[in-house]
């Protein structure tokens, strides 16, 4: 419940993948990859957030 709470706060950019507490970070990255969101979630976790901060 609480890293779908943190996911929409993630997708709805009011809070920061890097501020998502450690525990909940790859129960939220799975629901971002899962949304189709890998943009917000870094390569760490099977994301391309990473690469889009690159360009």
């Amino acid at each position: 419940m609480m890293a779908m709470f943190f996911a929409q706060r993630v997708i709805l950019g009011k809070t920061k993948f890097d501020e998502v507490p450690k525990a909940l970070k790859t129960k939220v990255a799975e629901i971002l990859l899962d949304s189709g969101l890998p943009e917000l979630v870094p390569s760490e976790f099977g994301g391309t957030a990473d690469d889009v901060e690159a360009k």
